[in-house]
């Protein structure tokens, strides 16, 4: 019966049941969807999914006959039917929500890449854009004005000089203005990071922050939080700023969301943080790009956080 069973036991399965949908089709964006959705409720939900992960994902067998019959018998027709259609229910919303930001990028980008591919361009007014993996731009070059709309990701800037015509990139709200200089754009889960290779770049934050326009000079940075508009200010080495152009990425007290963000952009699949708490615990440090996984275990390990690779689409990284 149905009251029998205990809510760690339904959440163990619930784990499970997702675990072999992902397995069973791990390029499907909806499973990876549900499950992120589902680990995202609590940590009753992630303590589940970790022991899942231990006892079927990481050995990587399929559950036994008995094993199935077991969870069958355990759980009601009724609450079984329930379980599917609600199943079959957030899927067809997810796969609405997951194909419909990606075609509206298409549409809005005049540049974009795929994972883990960075491309140089040169734009019309004769500046370069360099871009990072996953990373989308729109242009606004005319007679009169240079603007740069970072969509989605990552961009270096080297700015070709114009009094005339200032040089603005904008995203989430803030904006980057430059004559002649270069300087880096990330924006990583809910972070925006702008950092000065050489020149001066202005910054205007949204109107309602409180904190005055910033004038940032080489070496100089400043990072943006979306979510409680916070504003950070530091310098380091100017051979730190845009290092993902040279397979590294370098950190100074940045959250994890926002490292492990821009560190998956150089891997297939979705990266899945179960805890919003421990993303936003800091981290300082030196990744190599050139293996995405041991990046990701160097930047949890020292929280105490683990990296499991579900299917070569999936990747969870979670407190414990």
């Amino acid at each position: 019966m149905e009251d029998d069973v205990s809510e760690e036991d339904r959440l163990f399965d619930e784990a499970v049941d997702l675990l072999i949908r992902i397995q069973s089709d791990p390029e499907n964006p909806v499973a990876l969807d549900v499950a992120r959705r589902w680990l995202s409720r609590g940590p009753a939900q992630e303590k589940a999914w970790s022991e899942a992960l231990e006892i079927h994902g990481m050995t990587g067998k399929i559950l036994t006959d008995r094993r199935r019959a077991d969870r069958k018998a355990a759980f009601s027709v009724s609450r079984r039917v329930l379980m599917v259609g609600s199943f079959l229910g957030a899927a067809g919303l997810v796969a609405a929500a997951s194909s419909g930001p990606r075609l509206i990028l298409q549409a809005r980008a005049d540049a974009m890449t795929a994972t883990g591919e960075i491309r140089r361009l040169e734009l019309p007014d004769g500046s370069f854009a360099t871009l990072g993996p996953n990373s989308a731009i729109a242009l606004t070059v005319t007679a009169q004005r240079r603007e740069i709309e970072l969509l989605q990701g990552m961009a270096f800037f080297e700015v070709a000089p114009d009094e005339t015509r200032p040089f603005r990139v904008t995203s989430a709200g803030v904006t980057a203005t430059a004559l002649g200089t270069a300087f880096d754009v990330s924006s990583d889960a809910d972070c925006l990071t702008i950092a000065v290779d050489h020149g001066l770049v202005g910054v205007d934050l949204p109107s309602d922050n409180a904190i005055a326009p910033a004038r940032l000079a080489q070496g100089e940075w400043l990072t943006f939080a979306e979510g409680d508009q916070s504003v950070s200010i530091g310098k380091k080495d100017r051979s730190q700023i845009a290092s993902w152009r040279h397979g590294m990425v370098v950190v100074e007290r940045e959250t994890v969301a926002a490292v492990v963000a821009r560190i998956a952009r150089w891997k297939k699949g979705e990266v899945v943080i179960t805890s919003p708490s421990f993303g936003r615990r800091l981290v300082s440090g030196v990744y190599d790009l050139r293996d995405p996984v041991l990046a990701l275990e160097a930047v949890v390990q020292p929280h105490g956080g683990r990296v499991r690779s579900v299917t070569p689409y999936l990747t969870v990284i979670s407190p414990f």
